[in-house]
């Protein structure tokens, strides 16, 4: 079976020669600062961390006539690209995307080629910016690299190795990660919420210490778990309490060790006592679960000896929405730690809750609800000046964050921002799960240059 087949494009200049040359190992191409150095396709056996392929270096990209040398040279690289199982277009983060860069992008979005860009010269703080404005490109996450010191060559091996590896077909990374990977399930709550006896439940063993008293449990305890044959890496954590309850130093490690077993899960299940319902520290807790961007479930324990079962679940319910508007909809269960009744569905919903939370959404698919959006509700005029928004772009998954760019972006309302979190929860898929959207000024993506 023949070797995958990378291709290399972007305008002249940006490091396509460098990159050649240090992922086939030998200086094969020639590499100056001058511009158009390299005018034919060179091909050459690479190897990245193990990924073998044929890789291509291409010409500099120029929008020349195609009669004269410089269109020559674009001619040989689209045919190169048309080629290739993966083009990795390459922009300069330091100078920025330019006008013939976008019109790159605009040809490159149009193949069936899979494209990564790639940001060289992303050393230092020079090539910030350069990254940002990538990813108004609508090709998907730049990555950040630097081909003359060879910084992120592991990143770049994630992004190719879906595409390369021979198999079933390309998978995405975030899905294949999904649905193959352990799910990482943090149980949090007060004191003696009964996270460690649901924990016991789940495992069908005393694993973990219980007792009437609070706080028993001070470190967090990973613990690996098949459920209905699925992998789970199960978390149990100690009791938070109020930082101004908390005196003692082992309960501020305990603590400490708690809210970074947050920051390593997937999903977080918040465990309230149905006999003290919702009080104040819980609604803390779940705002940081929130603000960490883990999907979060809401699990009421002790169901079984609650009284008034369906006022104390309206109340809970009303109090989340009232106390955590950030998120709307958050998923309420009631189980029993000591039954074992409601783990079955606590179980189900937190793998749906991941998937929501892992979801990627075409940048077409994207962009035509933005166009539905803006036009059944435009943005504001502040000051008689219409603020434009152009292009929006999944810059990542877990948890799902958008980049939205736009002229005078900084005079969005928040409830123009909320309307569009509210929205792309609602209609694209992603339920309750943290949405992060940042909003970038830029010129549009699609200008001709």
């Amino acid at each position: 079976m023949p070797a995958p087949i990378v291709a290399i494009v972007g305008r002249p200049n940006v490091g396509k020669s460098t990159l050649f040359n240090r992922l086939v190992g030998k200086k094969l191409a020639l590499v100056d600062d001058r511009p158009g150095v390299t005018r034919d396709r060179r091909e050459g056996d690479a190897s990245l961390l193990g990924l073998d392929f044929t890789l291509i270096d291409t010409a500099g990209f120029e929008d020349d006539d195609a009669a004269t040398l410089p269109g020559r040279m674009r001619a040989q690289t689209e045919a190169a690209a048309l080629s290739a199982d993966v083009a990795l277009f390459m922009i300069d983060a330091r100078a920025g995307v330019t006008p013939l860069d976008e019109t790159i992008a605009q040809w490159l979005r149009g193949l069936d080629t899979v494209v990564i860009p790639v940001a060289n010269k992303a050393e230092g703080r020079a090539g910030e910016t350069g990254i940002i404005e990538a990813y108004a490109l609508g090709l998907g996450d730049p990555i950040p690299f630097s081909a003359e010191h060879g910084e992120g060559l592991v990143d770049l091996f994630e992004a190719l190795r879906p595409h390369l590896e021979r198999g079933d077909g390309p998978v995405e990374e975030d899905d294949a990660e999904a649905e193959d990977g352990p799910l990482k399930l943090a149980i949090v709550g007060r004191p003696n919420a009964g996270k460690s006896t649901l924990v016991n439940k789940m495992l069908g063993e005393e694993r973990m210490i219980t007792g009437p008293e609070a706080g028993i449990t001070r470190d967090s305890i990973a613990i690996e778990w098949l459920w209905q044959d699925r992998p789970v890496r199960l978390i149990d954590t100690a009791g938070l309490r109020r930082k101004a309850k908390i005196e003692d130093k082992l309960e501020r490690l305990s603590a400490a060790d708690t809210h970074h077993a947050i920051d390593f899960a997937e999903v977080v299940v918040l465990l309230l006592d149905a006999t003290r319902g919702l009080e104040a520290q819980d609604l803390r807790i779940a705002a940081q679960v929130i603000e960490e961007g883990r999907g979060l479930l809401i699990a009421i324990n002790k169901w079984d000896v609650a009284e008034n079962p369906p006022g104390l679940l309206n109340g809970i319910r009303a109090a989340l929405e009232e106390g955590l508007a950030q998120v709307k909809g958050l998923p309420v269960l009631t189980v029993s730690a000591f039954t074992g009744r409601g783990i079955d569905q606590l179980m189900g919903a937190a793998f749906g809750l991941r998937d929501e939370w892992s979801r990627r959404v075409s940048t077409g698919q994207l962009n035509r609800w933005f166009e539905r959006a803006i036009e059944a509700n435009p943005p504001p005029a502040p000051g008689g000046k219409r603020i434009k928004l152009r292009y929006i772009t999944q810059a990542r998954s877990r948890p799902p964050s958008f980049i939205l760019f736009g002229t005078r972006v900084d005079e969005l309302p928040e409830s123009y921002r909320r309307y569009l979190v509210n929205g792309i929860r609602r209609d694209l898929g992603f339920g309750a799960v943290p949405v992060r959207l940042t909003l970038r000024a830029t010129t549009n993506p699609y200008r001709k240059a």
